[in-house]
């Protein structure tokens, strides 16, 4: 099947429809529901039951039986307003693709079409996935957890991601780590609340999170190993609504990030000790929760070695990365999981603004050498 104008233009109005209904982690029924339409139509395409509510994967079984390889896309969007001003911006207020999920999808629903007819010439099976909630809440785990890897299980992972700063079609690749780990944290003080001018009566959950936040700043200095690149922010902070009532509780949140995740544990047990530690020295309650916990994101040298191999054999430029990200990526639970694997940039531009941000539109010219990409390292991996 080759790529000509009709063929990416099919997979243009593909992406044009997934970005007009942009939805969020774990909510993408409608999202879901697109997807299963256009795989329904292509011959070869063998599509399962739902693991979760609203993940999609399928198969193309080759000519023989053999290796497995494993394609990942995923499919959620952001809480954020679209200000692109595109005929096919969000039909959603206050949610667009701003992470380029779109794209993704749209790449791997056209190496699906090519895989499919391609698949009287390899022996195995190829499986695609396309999965929610990628944004926040690391579904992935939850996706693998069901059985989504299972029978048979994959004997290589790869995925993509969009990224702006690189040049238009190139892959970014790394050996190592390739994105930092990531836990979403929430650390909630209870005491007890009162007067304010009878603090001696209360228990005041403020001031035991003002000082956990104060120490938190000292763990990434002191207890870190200066070599080892580590974040700890705290982004937010609820706690109290009148200037004489003392509440009777007060939290905050953020994130830890770390390149490797013997630091993201060590960064973990540090926020615990110390926050359970203020709230004895406060007489408060402390809880701590946590919404996302990504791994980080590391890429074997022989799953390189395939990602440029592939990268090689489609004629697409190839940019090593000098240094890792500090952002995170679920996909890391896919490496985790798999004998090997190689999670890649796709460039789609220099001068693009950052993923995240309202205006950011991948071009459609990013299609071919994403699809290009994947098929041939599903090839190359199956051989």
């Amino acid at each position: 099947m080759e790529m000509d104008a009709a063929f990416l233009s099919e997979i243009a109005d593909f992406r044009k429809e997934l970005h007009r209904i942009p939805e969020t982690s774990g909510l993408e029924f409608k999202t879901c529901e697109v997807i299963r339409r256009e795989l329904a139509k292509i011959p070869g395409v063998r599509v399962l039951p739902p693991f979760l509510q609203t993940d999609t994967v399928a198969f193309i079984d080759g000519c023989a039986p053999g290796k497995n390889v494993t394609l990942r896309a995923d499919i959620d969007a952001l809480a954020v307003p679209e200000e692109t001003g595109v005929d096919f911006a969000s039909e959603t207020p206050g949610q667009m693709h701003a992470c380029g999920h779109d794209v993704h999808c749209a790449i791997l629903l056209g190496a699906a079409k090519i895989l499919a007819a391609k698949r009287h010439e390899f022996n195995g099976s190829v499986r695609l996935v396309f999965q929610p909630g990628e944004e926040g809440t690391a579904m992935a785990r939850d996706l693998i957890a069901a059985g989504a890897l299972n029978e048979p299980r994959p004997d290589f992972v790869t995925a993509l991601h969009v990224e702006p700063g690189i040049g238009l079609g190139s892959i970014g690749l790394r050996e190592g780590c390739m994105a930092s780990s990531c836990l979403h944290y929430k650390v909630v003080f209870t005491g007890k609340g009162g007067h304010g001018s009878m603090p001696h009566l209360s228990r005041n959950p403020i001031l035991a999170a003002a000082a956990a936040i104060g120490e938190l700043q000292y763990v990434v200095t002191n207890r870190i190993d200066v070599k080892k690149p580590a974040v700890m922010s705290i982004c937010n902070i609820i706690g109290g609504a009148m200037d004489n009532v003392i509440p009777e509780s007060c939290e905050f949140g953020g994130t830890l990030r770390s390149l490797d995740n013997e630091t993201a544990k060590e960064l973990y047990q540090a926020l615990q000790e110390i926050c359970h530690g203020i709230a004895e020295v406060h007489r408060c309650r402390c809880d701590i929760s946590i919404s996302g916990d990504y791994p980080a994101v590391i890429n074997s040298a022989s799953g390189v070695e395939v990602a440029v191999k592939a990268a090689q054999r489609a004629g697409l430029s190839i940019r090593m990365l000098p240094s890792s990200a500090m952002s995170s990526e679920d996909f890391a639970c896919f490496l985790m999981d798999a004998p090997d694997g190689v999670f890649v940039r796709l460039g789609v531009g220099e001068n693009l603004p950052p993923l995240h941000n309202v205006k950011f539109l991948p071009p459609e010219e990013a299609f071919k050498p994403g699809i290009e990409y994947m098929v041939s390292a599903a090839l190359t991996a199956l051989e």
